[in-house]
């Protein structure tokens, strides 16, 4: 049996098809994750968000972004991204909703050491405490009517952890950790304007860190994959891989299997999609 972690979709649904060729992958005795962000500005968001459904306990997928963003525009909070319009008018879209509304933040799996999250870990959190905050802000996704809380927690307002804070503060931290953290300052303090790559932004705003290199860092003994970092690409560093490599941009969409010893990589290009 083979486990696959698979970067951001982005209702790229053709190149996945390609990858899980390439990857011969077999529901019936292979496993994927995928690292978030399944949908919003490819044109397939519907038919990936079957796809990944239909697999079951073949698959597991936490929610990024985009994938929260859905939930808000479905619930009324935002104004829907135009490429979701065939989701949010399919006949199936109530069921398929319920099911992205059940996606956790955060995947542990402590028989391959190995932790999935759409943008990362921030570097005041060690795992137990990631794992509780993001179980704590779960629930709260899963209520049957999660659009006031929603509203409540969709803003940049919360980029400073404290555990005494307020729940609604707290959970507001949470989302934006784990779903949209790329930098830090060195106080830790989350910077969720900055999308370009560190060799651009450490050199414009030298008080900004990749959140995986912070010094104050809790250490993590689990491998940590994650999305999310489009200009960051594939990168290793120490226990940390990306692997958002772009498919929406006209890059690729990339896989690690991580049951073996070998950390093997397969991509496919995306060239349909234009820069």
């Amino acid at each position: 049996m083979a486990t696959y972690v698979v970067g951001d979709l982005q209702g790229c649904f053709s190149p996945l098809m390609r990858l899980m060729d390439q990857l011969k992958f077999d529901p019936a005795f292979d496993r994927v994750w995928f690292a978030g962000d399944l949908v919003s500005r490819g044109p397939q968001s519907l038919q990936t968000l079957r796809y990944a459904k239909s697999l079951g306990q073949s698959s597991i997928s936490v929610l990024g972004n985009h994938d929260i963003s859905l939930i808000a525009a479905a619930h009324g909070v935002i104004t829907p991204h135009k490429s979701l319009t065939p989701l949010l008018n399919a006949p199936d879209f109530a069921e398929l909703l319920d099911w992205v509304s059940h996606r956790p933040l955060l995947h542990t799996d402590e028989t391959l050491n190995a932790v999935m999250v759409h943008a990362g870990i921030p570097p005041a959190w060690n795992l137990e405490t990631a794992q509780a905050c993001a179980r704590d802000a779960e629930t709260q996704l899963q209520k049957t009517n999660p659009g006031q809380w929603l509203t409540a927690i969709y803003n940049d307002k919360s980029t400073e952890w404290n555990p005494k804070a307020n729940a609604i503060d707290r959970q507001c931290y949470t989302v934006n950790a784990l779903t949209r953290m790329r930098y830090c300052n060195s106080q830790g303090r989350l910077e969720l304007k900055q999308k370009q790559s560190p060799e651009t932004v450490c050199v414009s705003h030298p008080e900004l860190i990749p959140w995986f290199r912070h010094p104050r860092r809790q250490k993590i003994s689990h491998a940590i994959y994650f999305g999310h970092w489009s200009t960051l690409g594939y990168h290793h560093q120490n226990n940390v891989t990306a692997l958002d490599t772009g498919c929406v941009w006209g890059g690729k969409i990339t896989a690690i299997r991580i049951d073996s010893d070998k950390k093997t990589r397969y991509q496919v290009t995306c060239t349909e999609y234009g820069r």
